[in-house]
């Protein structure tokens, strides 16, 4: 059969194996086989090479708390014996070459094939639905992710997190759940990681143990092997969201309010410099791109990240995202030189997916010579953070300049920080809208238009809360609202949300 090894004769799974276990006498369940599972040594032993090029994960199909199965069952000891068998006859047998040429269907169709011969020829005693749970998880281990397919497919999934090859955590409505997925040893999951990364032409092992990777899928992934992870490699994945959100959207799950998602529409709308602060996971890039989808058709735009996440929709967009050095540390192209390029390539607006050192110096300085409108994110848990942690990044460049004019050029800079927050309940808030005003004296003076209020709880532990205005009738933006005749519609906002508020 097309896929199999050339040499293979009618007793294909037998390469490597033991005679066949004792059929049991419950045959309800999926037995452990009598024999132990074939060690890797004697396979390779008959057939050198094979397990160390393609050796997959073993683990469950469907993610859960603790039942993994996609079948309802927790899976045991047996069944990962049992796998582990199966796994290794079907790799003793099967051409990988061929197969990956192979529509996956046909692949897989042909997988089925074999593992059927092999639970045959072993009296493997299981039900047809254990059969096809078993199926599914090896095909996921030669032909994808290994357990990691199922949690990939999954939608509601922000981010998956791999401690080791026993513990697997997920992030759903922005609270962490444990699931029941392990991989066989921390062996197969470097295996994983090294399939996942070299997609993007990266690598990771001992002499390169930590790599920040996207994928095709526009998921963001970070793997650290050993040494440097003492219990194992870890693998972080941030899965990309396929449907774009919008402030819409974020009214309906109460990120922001009606009056105050308004608000944000003007403030991109007349190109106010915008800083987005926040914690991991509050929602920074989420927000960014809500933004970016009031900004004119016509206008070019040019976004600088290190892991491209933005989806702007206009039609004159350049996307550019940093470049890690290889391995002889040459070749390096960092968030600064893509940040001091853009200003060579006439851009209107320049959207910086992550702020994180001296580069804020060179955004700065773009959005104060004539790039109104440019965007950017930043980690920091309040606004007054965020005006600390942009002079400590300027300090990090090396520029030996007074306290008091890298706070005149952030006050000539930037117009808006909105604040983003993950609750402890998991949800995200919106829980500032803050202009930066001036300057009097040393310190930088801001007053906030919108707060978050929180209430307390309710008997599920969710939080209760509100958003409102702070009474400011005529922002510091307002003659800039009047320049692209948005200063009506701007006063409308402000005197709905003072209503709303008293």
């Amino acid at each position: 059969m097309f896929g199999r090894r050339g040499n293979d004769t009618g007793n294909r799974p037998e390469s490597g194996t033991r005679p066949p276990a004792p059929k049991p006498a419950a045959p309800a369940a999926m037995p452990a086989p009598a024999q132990p599972a074939v060690q890797p040594s004697r396979t390779q032993a008959a057939h050198p090479g094979t397990l160390a090029k393609t050796s997959g994960p073993t683990g469950s199909h469907q993610p859960g708390t603790q039942q993994s199965s996609g079948h309802g069952r927790e899976k045991t000891e047996s069944y990962y014996d049992t796998k582990s068998q199966v796994f290794s006859a079907l790799i003793d047998t099967i051409d990988l070459s061929q197969l990956s040429r192979m529509a996956p269907d046909a692949a897989r169709e042909e997988i089925r094939d074999i593992v059927n011969d092999i639970i045959a020829i072993k009296n493997f005693v299981m039900s047809i639905a254990e059969q096809e749970e078993l199926l599914d998880d090896i095909c996921n281990d030669v032909l994808g992710y290994g357990p990691l397919e199922p949690l990939l497919s999954r939608d509601d999934i922000a981010d998956i997190m791999v401690n080791g090859s026993r513990r697997t955590y997920i992030e759903v409505d922005g609270l962490l759940q444990e699931t029941g997925i392990r991989f066989r040893d921390n062996q197969q999951l470097l295996n994983i990681c090294q399939r996942i990364v070299s997609q993007v032409g990266r690598r990771v092992d001992e002499s390169s143990p930590i790599c920040d990777a996207r994928l095709p899928d526009g998921s963001r992934v970070n793997v650290i092997a050993p040494p440097l992870s003492l219990d194992g490699p870890t693998l972080t994945i941030r899965k990309f969201r396929k449907d774009k959100l919008t402030l819409d959207q974020l009214v309906r799950f109460g990120a922001i309010s009606n009056a105050g998602a308004e608000l944000l529409q003007i403030i991109s709308r007349v190109r106010c410099n915008v800083i987005i602060s926040g914690g991991t996971g509050s929602g920074k890039t989420t927000l960014l791109n809500c933004l970016t989808r009031y900004i004119d058709a016509h206008e070019r735009i040019i976004t600088c990240e290190d892991s491209a996440e933005l989806q702007l929709q206009q039609p004159h967009v350049v996307r550019l995202e940093t470049r890690p050095p290889n391995l002889e540390g040459e070749g390096e192209v960092t968030m600064r030189d893509l940040v001091k390029n853009c200003l060579r390539m006439r851009p209107e607006r320049i959207i910086v997916g992550e702020v994180r050192g001296p580069e804020v110096f060179d955004l700065l300085q773009a959005m104060n010579t004539g790039h109104d409108g440019s965007m950017g994110t930043i980690h920091a848990n309040s606004p007054r953070e965020c005006l600390n942690r942009m002079e400590a990044m300027i300090a990090m460049g090396g520029y030996v300049l007074p306290q008091k004019t890298v706070r005149e050029i952030i006050v000539g800079s930037v117009d808006i920080i909105i604040q983003a927050a993950r609750l402890r309940d998991g949800s995200r808030r919106i829980t500032h809208i803050t202009e930066v005003v001036g300057l009097e004296g040393d310190v930088i003076t801001t007053q906030d238009l919108v707060l978050y209020d929180i209430k307390g709880e309710d008997a599920s532990g969710r939080i209760l809360g509100s958003h409102s205005s702070t009474g400011i009738g005529r922002p510091a933006f307002w003659e800039r609202a009047r320049y692209y005749n948005e200063d009506s519609r701007l006063a409308s906002v402000l005197d709905g949300m003072e209503r709303a508020s008293a």
